[in-house]
């Protein structure tokens, strides 16, 4: 019933302890049984070394001595399940009739002739059924060893040395009747559109004849894209809780193994099972393991084992002898990589797209995870996902937690509002750093640089608007700025340029207040260098250039040693990069040197309070002409638009010497 094979330990068990017993049955009586005389005469020889008597049973086993035994052998020694005995086996066994006598005559021998050795020793007698169940037990236990040892150990995998029988078996974990998971669509929080999707699915296994009845046929494949942390996984748990089909999930990697051979084999055997249990669902999570394009580039080699395991997988899909409910589901955040092969219509007829939750989504996922939380009345779940924008909803599910530890540390008894804006700085931005010790001269040049990010973003329209600077050290960074974007779909050409700008801002400030710069501002120009390569080489917003995209979408490109373009484009391309580059470096120059005084101002604040919020910027500028105005206040940030694969999530400006890497964001782009 498990579709592993016949199991053959029990009927080797069977037969070895039937031979045990019939061996048993036949060799109690396998010492050779003498008279008292021939007793005597071997005795008179020097042939016995030892006799034990059993007084209850009137017999005596004799042991001979080992000169003798060479001469003599019996039969116990033939036996090959004596050398399981507990007790030693007798060479001989002696019937006596009146033990007085039998004593009188024995003592009698050894005082006419001193030489005989023969000892002699009272026993009871041997009880056979208690023989017969101590080799029993040794039996089991040694067959108990074998089975784990040869069976368990090598059905369980884990190496080359573990699955000599069981290597080709697939490792997928089933859920059926006996097992279920818990987890449905009600558990799913925000991706409706991917939800009614997978709906759809489940609803194909249970009335299939709904659809077929019109001619139309049931999808081999979903494939469930998203950046990570998105919920395909969950979603594909759900699609378990809810399907009431048997359910195979297992990782990509699953199927790879050091030995030749063996991922075909375990495809095999998957849809072999999935076939058995049909209706059925496969859900092959991280599929590009196995997955990933086919090609003359991919150094591999042609008969690499991840392109045969591939093959197998195309085959089972959609070849001869496919007409089975059986239904793949399957995940990645690589879906530009996959072999067209697997993407085309019959395999994964459908391909969802798991996108980070939009506000209202983010206000679903909080309500998930905030119930089993201890909150304060002042908590707004609509506050905390206008906090969050970009957030995934592992990132969310990371808040909700790391909020209430922070409220455990500092022993609150609920989580308050405070603790998630914590939260969320600290995901972001890492722990505060309050004892570090900064010169005075740098804690002044890092209060310059956050103002002058602040500045430039107050005063060009398209900057984000910023929420909170702070030159208290945090993480790896001296300083940070928080910025609240815009969740937007499309970015224009003067909304990229005007966000360099108050990228550059803090570099800029350095300039115009110290006439110096220093390498604290090693992740703005990271994150600059990025954008300004996105404008040119993928977005063609750049007119020297002209309406030309580099990007490869197919993921093919990795594999290139040169360039899609010729050596004079690559010139264009970096004189083209340093110029946007350089032209928003000298107006961030330009509206400093305008604003100097507030500058000024802004920095003297930041250096007495070490935290300034959107009012203190509007004490010293005004409010913004461009600005919306906020119904809420908040005191923390998160990230830009998403859209941007090349863009830094998190202005974050940091100040020091050496090399300083940025923090990683909390959503990948």
């Amino acid at each position: 019933m498990n579709n592993k094979g016949f199991n053959w330990f029990f009927p080797i068990m069977i037969i070895a302890l039937v031979l045990f017993f019939v061996a048993n049955s036949f060799g109690d009586n396998s010492a050779k049984s003498i008279d008292e005389d021939a007793f005597f005469r071997e005795m008179q020889a020097g042939k016995v070394q030892n006799i034990i008597i059993y007084k209850d049973t009137e017999k005596a086993d004799v042991f001979l001595t080992k000169a003798a035994k060479t001469a003599t052998v019996s039969k116990k020694e033939n036996d090959p399940l004596s050398a399981f005995s507990m007790a030693p086996q007798a060479d001989y066994t002696v019937k006596y009739g009146d033990l007085q006598l039998f004593l009188q005559k024995f003592e009698q021998i050894k005082s006419q002739n001193p030489a005989i050795k023969t000892s002699k020793d009272y026993g009871i007698g041997k009880n056979p059924i208690t023989d017969i169940l101590v080799q029993a037990l040794i039996w089991i236990t040694i067959l108990g060893i074998f089975y784990f040892i040869l069976f368990r150990k090598m059905g369980s995998g884990g190496g080359p040395g573990g699955q000599i029988f069981s290597i080709g078996k697939s490792k997928a974990k089933l859920f059926d009747e006996k097992e279920r998971i818990q987890v449905t669509f009600k558990d799913v929080a925000g991706l409706e559109g991917a939800k009614e999707e997978v709906q759809e699915v489940v609803d194909f296994l249970k009335n299939s004849e709904k659809y077929t009845k019109l001619g139309g046929k049931i999808p081999k494949g979903v494939l469930l894209v998203g950046p990570p942390g998105t919920g395909k996984t969950l979603l594909a748990k759900a699609v378990a809780g809810e399907a009431k089909v048997p359910f195979f999930s297992l990782s990509g990697s699953d199927f790879v193994e050091m030995f030749v051979g063996v991922g075909a084999s375990r495809v095999r055997d998957l849809f072999a099972q999935a076939k058995a249990k049909s209706p059925a669902i496969i859900f092959i999570d991280e599929i590009d393991a196995i997955g990933r394009a086919r090609g003359k580039n991919n150094f591999s080699g042609g008969n690499d084992e991840r392109e045969n395991t591939l093959n197998q997988l195309l085959t089972e899909m959609d070849g001869f002898g496919t007409d089975t409910n059986v239904i793949v589901m399957a995940a990645t955040n690589r879906a530009d990589i996959l072999d067209k092969a697997l993407m085309r219509a019959g395999r994964f007829d459908r391909s969802i797209y798991v996108d980070l939750p939009e506000l209202h989504e983010r206000r679903q996922i909080f309500d998930v995870h905030l119930k089993k939380i201890k909150l304060d009345d002042n908590v707004d779940r609509e506050f905390l996902a206008k906090q969050t924008p970009g957030f995934s909803g592992a990132d969310i599910a990371n808040v909700c937690n790391e909020a209430a530890l922070i409220a455990a540390r500092n022993d609150h008894s609920s989580v308050s509002k405070q603790d998630f804006l914590d939260a969320v700085d600290r995901i972001i931005g890492g722990l505060e750093k309050k004892n570090k010790a900064i010169k005075p001269s740098e804690k002044k040049r890092v209060a310059y640089h956050e103002a002058g990010h602040a500045t430039i973003s107050w005063l060009v329209e398209h900057a984000s608007p910023l929420l909170k600077v702070t030159i208290v050290p945090r993480g790896r960074s001296l300083g940070a700025a928080w910025y609240l974007p815009e969740e937007r779909q499309l970015t224009t050409t003067e909304q990229m340029l005007d966000e360099m700008c108050a990228t550059l801002g803090g570099r800029a400030a350095e300039q115009v207040i110290f006439n110096n710069i220093s390498t604290g501002a090693l992740s703005d120009l990271e994150s600059v260098t990025k954008r300004a390569q996105a404008m040119v080489t993928i977005y063609g917003l750049s007119p020297n250039i002209g309406n030309i995209s580099y990007y490869d979408s197919s993921g093919q490109s990795e594999y290139n040693f040169g360039k899609p373009y010729s050596e004079e484009t690559a010139k264009r391309i970096d004189i083209e990069i340093r110029g946007l580059i350089e032209t928003q470096y000298d107006r961030a120059v330009q509206i400093l040197t305008d604003n100097k005084d507030k500058l000024d101002a802004l920095a003297t604040k930041l250096l007495e309070k070490e935290v300034i919020f959107r009012e203190d910027l509007e004490e010293v500028f005004g409010k913004r002409a461009w600005d919306p105005e906020l119904t809420e206040k908040p005191v923390t940030n998160t990230i830009p638009n998403a859209q941007e694969p090349q863009e830094q999530i998190l202005v974050k400006e940091k100040e020091g010497q050496g090399e300083i890497q940025a923090p990683e964001s909390p959503t990948q782009i």
